[in-house]
C-alpha cells in the first residue's frame, strides 16, 4: 500500500484543519492507520491512531479532544480532523499504515509502522 497525505495550509490559532490520508492498493481494509507529526528540530512524534474497522481509536494527551481520527473505507482514506489549534501544533504531519489483525490495533510508536506518506505541512499562527 502507497500513502498519500494532504490538507495542510496556514491557519490561525483557534481555527480548524482537515488531513487526508489516501491510499492505493485493496487491502487497505487490513492496516490500522496512524498519524504523526515532527515539528523543526523535534523527533517525531504521536498524534493518534485508528483501526481497520475504525471502531477504535487513541490519542496522544496533548491532542485528545481536539483532534479526531476517522476513515472512509469506500474511499480508502483516513482524516484526521484538527480542531482548536494552537501555535504548538505547527509540524509536518505524517500519516503511516501498518497491517494487522483485527484486534491488534493499540500501536502508537513510530517503529511499529512500515508504510508511511510523504507529509503535509501544518502551520499555525498565533
Amino acid at each position: 500500500v502507497q500513502l498519500q497525505a494532504s490538507g495542510g495550509g496556514l491557519v490561525q490559532a483557534g481555527g480548524s484543519l482537515r488531513l487526508s490520508c489516501t491510499a492505493s492498493g485493496r487491502i487497505f481494509n487490513r492496516h490500522i492507520v496512524g498519524w504523526f507529526r515532527q515539528a523543526p528540530g523535534k523527533e517525531r512524534e504521536f498524534v493518534g491512531t485508528i483501526s481497520r474497522s475504525g471502531t477504535n481509536t487513541v490519542y496522544a494527551d496533548s491532542v485528545q479532544g481536539r483532534f479526531t481520527i476517522s476513515r472512509d473505507s469506500d474511499k480508502n482514506t483516513v482524516y484526521l480532523q484538527m480542531n482548536s489549534l494552537k501555535p504548538e501544533d505547527t509540524a509536518v504531519y505524517y500519516c503511516a499504515a501498518k497491517m494487522t489483525i483485527s484486534s491488534d490495533w493499540h500501536h502508537t510508536k513510530v517503529a511499529d509502522f512500515g508504510t508511511w506518506g510523504q507529509g503535509t505541512l501544518v502551520t499555525v499562527s498565533s
